[in-house]
């Protein structure tokens, strides 16, 4: 039997198109004079935020040495481009704090269920303790939360989904699911021993928020959520639903995989 569900936040149960993230970056960067587009942002999506930070410096080098007289980015242009983005990630997440719809419904039954619920996030403790009251009132209630501050390495590693198995009693991790919508994601849940699902349709890999996803031809939404799909699976993830709101029939196939002997 499934005894843990850990989620996501941004793209998984809240943020729908994990919207906060991407503009913060993008601000960042164009206040270092260097300008970098939606694509570059997302391309680390679900790492700690100063490793996103490095990330992208690393990926857009060239263009940083142009804007820098020739040189790399530093350690301290990291550590100063992460102390500026901390305050206007906590304003960007608490604009972007609305749950996913169907996330409340979804959670409310694996708990009825007797399934713990846990999480984990990219963010650091102070980016999510806001996120965390508004997610608490909307009724989405979480038995843990760990952050990538709580841990030595972040995803794709797995120390953030083994310390929230430990803090829900998990022994066994093939009776925990990790979920969320990025490859980073699915590392951190294949790295852990855990089944790892992949998010498609309101996360990272479409990347649009509810209104602009609805929006959508229907051809071009399910093109789009197949690229996704796709992507998740090519990264590993044992299974791929379009929102948590399916999380309570992919349980129901999960542990049907477990009956048949089938491990993570």
């Amino acid at each position: 039997m499934i005894r843990a569900v850990i989620v996501d936040w941004a793209g998984t149960i809240v943020d729908f198109g994990s919207i906060a993230p991407v503009d913060t970056f993008i601000r960042v960067f164009a206040r270092h004079g260097v300008e970098i587009g939606t694509a570059e942002a997302r391309a680390p999506m679900g790492q700690a935020k100063r490793d996103h930070i490095q990330s992208i410096a690393n990926a857009v080098e060239e263009r940083w040495a142009d804007a820098h007289g020739g040189r790399g980015p530093t350690t301290a242009d990291i550590d100063k481009m992460y102390a500026e983005f901390i305050p206007l990630q906590i304003e960007a997440v608490a604009a972007h704090a609305a749950a996913i719809p169907g996330a409340v419904a979804a959670l409310s039954a694996l708990r009825n269920r007797g399934i713990k619920i846990g999480s984990t996030t990219g963010y650091s403790r102070e980016m999510v303790a806001p996120l965390e009251d508004r997610a608490r009132a909307q009724g989405l209630i979480l038995d843990c939360v760990v952050c990538a501050s709580d841990v030595k390495e972040g995803r794709p590693g797995p120390a953030m989904a083994l310390e929230a198995a430990r803090r829900l009693d998990v022994a066994t991790m093939h009776d925990a699911v990790k979920i969320g919508d990025t490859v980073a994601d699915i590392g951190e849940g294949r790295s852990a021993g855990m089944w790892s699902v992949g998010v498609a349709a309101t996360g990272n890999e479409v990347g649009l928020d509810e209104e602009a996803f609805h929006a959508l031809p229907p051809d071009e939404r399910k093109r789009r959520i197949d690229i996704a799909r796709e992507r998740l699976l090519e990264a590993g993830a044992h299974a791929v639903i379009d929102s948590i709101a399916e999380a309570p029939a992919l349980i129901d196939a999960l542990e049907a995989r477990l009956a048949r002997g089938e491990r993570p």
